[in-house]
């Protein structure tokens, strides 16, 4: 695998800027920037009156902020509220967005594609359906690493077939050897009964509900009504979205990619083997952690990405554009 290339060697920049879907401590993670920033209060405060509900302190009681309905309006405000930073200190627009699973209202939001008020909502409404979509049912997600794509496919198809009962399937398609799979209790046990078999590791993840499987599928259909209620623009910034791994750009065409996205699989390496491809050579991870950045150095093109979710990384970002 080749390493990051040298930011300072490589002119022109070529920016794109990337939203994080998971990660619950929003609020905990942009506590510094608050400090500094205005920004940070002010968007939860807009939040908030588009809710109905004080989303602060939502993010101050664990229990509430890990139920999704809850968890995604939190991580997209973080998002948007780091997002207005970095416009006021990015002169050159970036070339292009992209968003990992729920990171991907927030690229749209910050596209102008949708106001900032109805993608709370609507992600608010979306982790509701999601909730009530495995309503008494036992789930699971579990991260696979070191095997290759097919052979995880593979493997959720064999646990599908023979084990009574078993609904699982590849969620992310996270990096090179790195994919998360999805589905009941009883199939994602399987697959990681059937990965520990050939020697690699399967670990099981916190999550409260099982994103990007074939268990969505009546939220996905509940979640397309919503999204016909609601009206979209034309983006400003062409945004690459998950479902096809390419900027749609008909408002139908996004429509159909957010309703699709909900049971089908994020294809975040070839979303980073697109923007490699189109010669971007800066990511900046718009929103709580690193998880993306950490991602970006594990594609087969590797680019350099920088968080900006501290002071301090915010600068190192600046120092680099500078």
């Amino acid at each position: 695998m080749a390493s990051a290339p040298d930011i300072k060697s490589t002119p022109p920049s070529r920016i794109a800027i990337i939203f994080p879907g998971q990660g619950s401590q929003a609020v905990n993670m942009t506590a510094e920037l608050a400090e500094l920033y205005p920004q940070i209060h002010d968007t939860f405060n807009e939040a908030s009156e588009a809710l109905g509900e004080d989303l602060w302190a939502i993010c101050q009681d664990e229990e509430r902020l890990n139920q999704t309905q809850y968890t995604q309006p939190a991580l997209l405000t973080a998002s948007i509220a780091i997002w207005r930073i970095l416009q006021t200190k990015i002169n050159k627009a970036p070339c292009y967005l992209a968003g990992h699973s729920l990171g991907e209202y927030s690229a749209l939001c910050a596209a102008g594609v949708l106001s900032f008020a109805d993608a709370v909502r609507l992600v608010h409404k979306r982790g509701q359906l999601m909730q009530q979509a495995v309503e008494g049912i036992d789930t699971a997600m579990a991260a696979v690493l070191g095997l290759e794509d097919h052979r995880v496919e593979t493997l959720c198809e064999q646990a599908t077939e023979h084990v009574d009962g078993a609904i699982v399937g590849a969620a992310n398609f996270n990096s090179p050897g790195q994919v998360v799979v999805s589905g009941n209790a009883a199939g994602v046990t399987a697959v990681i009964d059937k990965v520990q078999n050939t020697g690699k590791k399967a670990i099981p993840l916190k999550v409260s509900v099982p994103s990007h499987c074939a268990l969505m599928k009546p939220a996905s259909s509940a979640l397309a009504e919503a999204l016909a209620a609601i009206k979209f623009d034309q983006a400003t910034i062409p945004v690459i979205q998950n479902r096809h791994a390419r900027v749609e750009t008909g408002i139908q065409g996004i429509k159909q990619a957010l309703t699709d996205q909900l049971s089908e699989p994020v294809l975040w390496s070839q979303t980073m083997q697109e923007l490699a491809d189109k010669q971007i050579n800066i990511l900046i991870e718009c929103g709580s952690g690193n998880v993306l950045s950490n991602l970006a150095k594990r594609q087969a093109h590797p680019i350099a990405s920088y968080p900006v979710d501290k002071p301090a990384r915010l600068d190192k970002l600046m120092e680099v554009l500078s």
